[in-house]
């Protein structure tokens, strides 16, 4: 993917949440560390899958990357913008560029609205179409994303929630954007819908030539998506590489145990295979473990692990891991 052009450059993003005591005259008594130098790359037209526990930081590094939050620290370069230090007015035009899919289809919907006003608000609040232009649009988005047109006069309360993040999917799309941010699209959906969900999104990829920014923790949907992925563990990346070599060559311990974790459709394979089982609670991001994030959890730790922090370093071409014990 090297030869592409790049579309999204994240550089050391920092997300710190301040932690206030005391009634009126409160003061900071520390801070949750919820991203802490979080650094990589999206190529335009490619998916590239963000993956971890919960609570490591994967949605506040979404959010933080469309300015939904304002980052503590560090750069987000969209097409070669730092979006920043970008101003309001410019930085709402840039906004029509970027969309999220949130991972709650029924809270991410206004109860209040139909479905043809959810989908056709953003048109008209940055004024692309009128009313009549933008009711036609949303004839047009429904059908793209396979629900019939005349169900723009219904309210979200009437859909299943397989149908919902259709809409949603079909909101992210107004604007034509060049990057959407999927906040775990298919966490709250049954297993039998989830592949829907996910072929219509690759689907879409190829037609609009979209990019996408895929946040999960199913490790399987992950794989079939992405055509490279990034390991996260409390604020920080361990391991990023294309998507074949992470999944057949793992080099950090905690991908290591992420991926030994993922059920192999064969009784005999699944007898037979060694679990990598973490000892532990992870820490809490408010009082993080010095020198490597994953050291109190790890069954390879040595004492440089607690001293140190691990620098990112490149082992073989696209695959970039932050442990002391890879050589």
């Amino acid at each position: 993917m090297t030869d592409k052009e790049i579309l999204l450059r994240v550089d050391g993003l920092v997300k710190h949440f301040p932690i206030y005591k005391g009634g009126l005259f409160r003061k900071q008594v520390g801070a949750v560390r919820a991203v802490d130098g979080v650094s990589f790359d999206i190529h335009r037209g490619e998916t590239l899958g963000l993956v971890g526990e919960s609570g490591c930081g994967k949605s506040t590094t979404g959010r933080n990357i469309l300015q939904l939050q304002t980052p503590t620290a560090g750069h987000v370069y969209f097409e070669g913008a730092d979006l920043v230090t970008m101003k309001h007015e410019k930085l709402r035009v840039m906004r029509r560029k970027m969309q999220m899919i949130f991972q709650d289809p029924y809270a991410s919907l206004n109860p209040r609205m139909t479905i043809g006003q959810i989908i056709g608000e953003p048109l008209l609040v940055h004024g692309i179409v009128d009313k009549k232009g933008a009711d036609k649009e949303v004839e047009n988005l429904l059908n793209i994303v396979g629900l019939n047109p005349s169900y723009a006069n219904r309210y979200p309360h009437e859909f299943s929630g397989g149908q919902r993040q259709r809409v949603g999917v079909a909101r992210a799309l107004a604007l034509k954007p060049s990057l959407i941010v999927c906040d775990e699209p298919i966490s709250a959906l049954d297993v039998s819908i989830q592949a829907q969900v996910v072929n219509l999104l690759e689907d879409l990829q190829k037609q609009f030539n979209l990019t996408y920014l895929f946040i999960a923790h199913d490790l399987s949907m992950v794989k079939h998506i992405s055509n490279r992925v990034a390991v996260m563990y409390l604020g920080v990346l361990v391991e990023l590489a294309p998507r074949e070599e992470l999944y057949n060559n793992p080099l950090h311990p905690y991908t290591q145990a992420l991926l030994s974790a993922v059920p192999i459709p064969d009784p005999r394979v699944e007898e037979k295979r060694q679990r990598k089982i973490l000892q532990g609670d992870v820490p809490s991001p408010a009082n993080p473990p010095s020198g490597c994030r994953f050291r109190t959890r790890c069954p390879l730790a040595i004492d440089i692990c607690a001293q140190q922090k691990p620098e990112t370093r490149e082992v073989t071409p696209g695959h970039f891991v932050a442990c002391h014990l890879v050589k």
